[in-house]
């Protein structure tokens, strides 16, 4: 066996495709963490975990020493059991967080709900929340306690505390071409819901077009990981996979996606958005026995978008990371006119018309996206600034028959758009002469753990 701390005998050990022991794993990791292993040789070890791969065993032993590497999150004993949080591997128009965390809340869950900033066509929770003037993502724990305390739920950046090497593999797997490595995908993940202390995680793993996962089968070996990882750390944990070849919903771009989230917040909005966020909630109020099933959790879920109570649960979140009461007040209350004005305009508004007739057959999300990136919605890297009022609505959808000039997309922009641009945003509408099949079910399929939660049916 190779001597443990000597990082260049491990490195050659997974690039053979041997088995790497738990404590050669932590001598890793913590070479990662304190610094003394070097980039090329962190590089080089991710490289060989994406060619060789990793078993359940190596990838829980790697989840755990990354998990271990930083400070756990501690709670009141009180809310053992009701500590949920939902994870999502990144989609365009994703603004299921901003309903789901308060409608959790308002329901009697607890949620830290730890997420990121979006890099590449994939928009960032983070980001959609900046645009809301006063609004720190950055809370202690001691903070994020204290919210979770007052108002049930925050949703925040991954401290410095959490999880540090996670940080130092995250930023490199992209330069080392190792990001869709199974493993190193699940191990970062669940690294950071380890040290939350979580008591039932739901994931949302999307696949197609516009996904980290093009298909069906690739997002279910992932899901499978996941549930697998997350099981044996000790959290209930569920996946669902969900369809990513269109936008979700019908806004992309921060500030648009705020106000998208707000109409689900007030019991409206596309009735997609409402299916994913009933979905996942109802999945993760039965895995904290806050509800008998998945179905009287969906109907929780339902109520709480309904009456009133999520959105109060979104006010007062804002209000508890740095919004002025006023503000928050304003956007939660007011009319949607004073809601856009109080999260800023885009100079350019212009609509565009349908080059030819036909019937929707879907809007693609990835040309969209990608366009939309180029004029400010996201960063090429981490710590580019955005420009939260730059986005897109769709003004039409699948099955829907359009003529030739009639406008199908309302898109905000500083001014900027070329003809390139322009070329493909007008790709991303597919039209064709006959109308379009039934489109298939948003959510494909839910992977459960083997022994799920006593009680209640099985989705």
């Amino acid at each position: 066996m190779a001597a443990q701390g000597s990082l260049p005998a491990l490195i050659r050990k997974k690039r053979d495709g041997e088995r790497l022991e738990d404590e050669e794993i932590q001598s890793f990791v913590r070479g990662v963490t304190e610094g003394t292993a070097q980039q090329g040789q962190i590089g080089a070890m991710l490289m060989a975990i994406r060619l060789r791969g990793m078993d359940a065993g190596e990838t829980l032993a790697l989840t755990r020493a990354m998990a271990a590497s930083g400070r756990a999150l501690a709670w009141h004993p009180a809310w053992r059991g009701r500590l949920v949080d939902k994870h999502s591997t990144g989609g365009v128009g994703d603004k299921v967080s901003l309903a789901l965390a308060p409608a959790l809340a308002a329901c009697g869950c607890k949620v830290p709900m730890i997420s990121g900033r979006g890099l590449g066509h994939t928009g960032g929770t983070l980001d959609k929340l900046e645009a809301i003037p006063g609004f720190r993502a950055c809370q202690s724990p001691e903070q994020m306690r204290s919210i979770l305390e007052r108002v049930g739920c925050c949703i925040v950046g991954q401290s410095e505390e959490l999880a540090p090497a996670d940080r130092v593999l995250y930023g490199l797997r992209d330069v080392t071409a190792t990001v869709d490595s199974l493993p190193l995908i699940t191990a970062s993940i669940l690294s950071k819901k380890a040290a939350e202390q979580l008591s039932a995680l739901v994931l949302d793993v999307k696949f197609g077009g516009a996904a980290l996962c093009p298909t069906q089968e690739s997002a279910r070996e992932l899901a499978r990981s996941l549930v697998e990882v997350g099981e044996r750390l000790g959290i209930r944990t569920a996946a669902v996979l969900s369809r990513m070849d269109e936008p979700l919903g019908r806004c992309v771009g921060n500030s648009l996606e705020v106000l998208e989230a707000l109409e689900c917040l007030e019991g409206g909005g596309p009735p997609e958005l409402r299916e994913l966020v009933t979905t996942l909630g109802g999945l993760l109020l039965w895995q904290s026995g806050q509800a008998g099933g998945v179905t009287q959790g969906r109907a929780l879920l339902g109520r709480a978008l309904d009456d009133g109570s999520a959105l109060g649960a979104f006010e007062a979140m804002l209000g508890a990371q740095g919004v002025p009461p006023a503000t928050a007040r304003r956007l939660c209350a007011g009319p949607p006119p004073d809601r856009r004005h109080l999260l800023g305009r885009a100079a350019v508004c212009e609509e565009l018309p349908a080059p030819r007739g036909g019937w929707v057959q879907r809007v693609e999300a990835l040309p969209l996206a990608r366009v939309l990136h180029e004029l400010g919605t996201g960063r090429a890297r981490a710590g580019d600034p955005v420009n939260p009022r730059v986005g897109a609505e769709l003004l039409v959808a699948a099955g829907q028959r359009l003529r030739a000039g009639e406008p199908w997309l309302r898109l905000h922009h500083e001014g900027a758009l070329g003809a390139g641009a322009r070329r493909a945003l007008q790709g991303a509408l597919c039209l064709a002469p006959p109308p379009p099949p039934a489109p298939p079910p948003l959510v494909a399929e839910t992977i459960l753990p083997a022994a799920p939660p006593s009680g209640g049916e099985r989705p």
